[in-house]
């Protein structure tokens, strides 16, 4: 009898980020998590979604340095954080819960 191999592919969050709302919503539930690298990566990948290239533009960083930031190993600064979010159009706001 023939062994049936199964073929996986790669799931990207970037790719099923189309609307304001999915954008919301993704990172509203990894900020609930309260993992700071989640939460990173959930911006890595709301800025793939959006284009790398158009936010290295607006931001003035590079595009391998957008992506060395929020890759599993990044470490981006607050002013990184902060400059992407803007980019992005997004506001980062604290309460106390």
């Amino acid at each position: 009898m023939k062994r049936k191999t199964a073929t996986f592919t790669r799931w990207d969050a970037a790719e099923h980020l189309g609307s304001e709302e999915e954008i919301a919503a993704y990172l509203q539930a990894c900020a609930d998590e309260g993992d700071p690298q989640l939460m990173l990566a959930a911006l890595g990948d709301v800025a793939r979604a959006r284009g790398i290239l158009q936010l290295a533009r607006k931001t003035g960083l590079t595009r391998m340095g957008l992506y060395k930031a929020f890759s599993g190993d990044g470490n981006p600064s607050y002013a990184t954080v902060a400059k992407v979010a803007q980019a992005l159009g997004l506001k980062i706001s604290v309460g106390i819960g």
